[in-house]
């Protein structure tokens, strides 16, 4: 499954990609806004230092803006995936996109029914938001298990791309139904590494060794 982080800014990017654990990156317009950037030249410092995916969304709601916007953003860099909305506008985007081998990461998707439907539109990703459906009373991670069914029965090739993940139970559940990827906020992508057994393991290992009187692995 591939890990994504959900955030533009630049420094939180920066910090976690020289691990080589970042796949891609996904922003939004409230992402863009909180960082108080400008869209294109956030957009192009990001796709700069990070080589995968970065999901880089139109703010036009009407066919034509969202196509207008769409190639205008994919101009930016090469990895580029134009982020659309779920709606009957998005889709008709989506699919023309998809005929000119644009990507495309087609978002706030809350039922079944519409990832049916971005798959029928070839959709490069469509993301579930597992997280807000739990907030409405609904079952976010049922629907990332539907839509695996539902795309394995019918063969279509879209990534589904767990988004409004809250916990690291949400990641450790993605990636057990089988999700192409999750994207995350920086707090939680650091928390995957976390354990306290490891930090009482790791503390008992050195107060052992310390106990050689010896420096580092050397022999003085």
């Amino acid at each position: 499954m591939q890990l994504f982080l959900d955030t533009a800014d630049i420094s939180q990017i920066t910090a976690r990609v020289e691990g080589g654990l970042v796949d891609g990156v996904t922003t939004n317009p409230s992402l863009i806004a909180k960082s108080g950037a400008d869209i294109i030249e956030r957009i192009a410092e990001i796709c700069a230092v990070v080589p995968g995916p970065v999901s880089a969304e139109v703010v036009a709601t009407g066919f034509e803006g969202m196509l207008e916007e769409g190639r205008r953003l994919r101009t930016i860099a090469d990895n580029v995936v134009v982020k659309l909305p779920l709606t009957t506008d998005g889709l008709k985007a989506c699919r023309t996109f998809a005929d000119e081998g644009i990507p495309t990461n087609v978002t706030l998707c809350f039922s079944l029914n519409q990832a049916l439907l971005a798959a029928k539109a070839g959709a490069t990703f469509v993301s579930p938001f597992v997280g807000r459906i739990d907030d409405m009373g609904g079952d976010g991670l049922g629907l990332l298990e539907a839509i695996r069914e539902v795309y394995d029965q019918y063969g279509y090739e879209t990534g589904i791309l767990a988004a409004s993940l809250r916990s690291v139970t949400h990641v450790e559940m993605a990636a057990r139904i089988g999700c192409d990827a999750a994207t995350l906020p920086p707090g939680i992508f650091d928390a995957l590494v976390t354990h306290p057994l490891t930090d009482s393991g790791l503390k008992a290992f050195l107060e052992d060794w310390k106990k050689t009187g010896r420096n580092g692995l050397s022999q003085g």
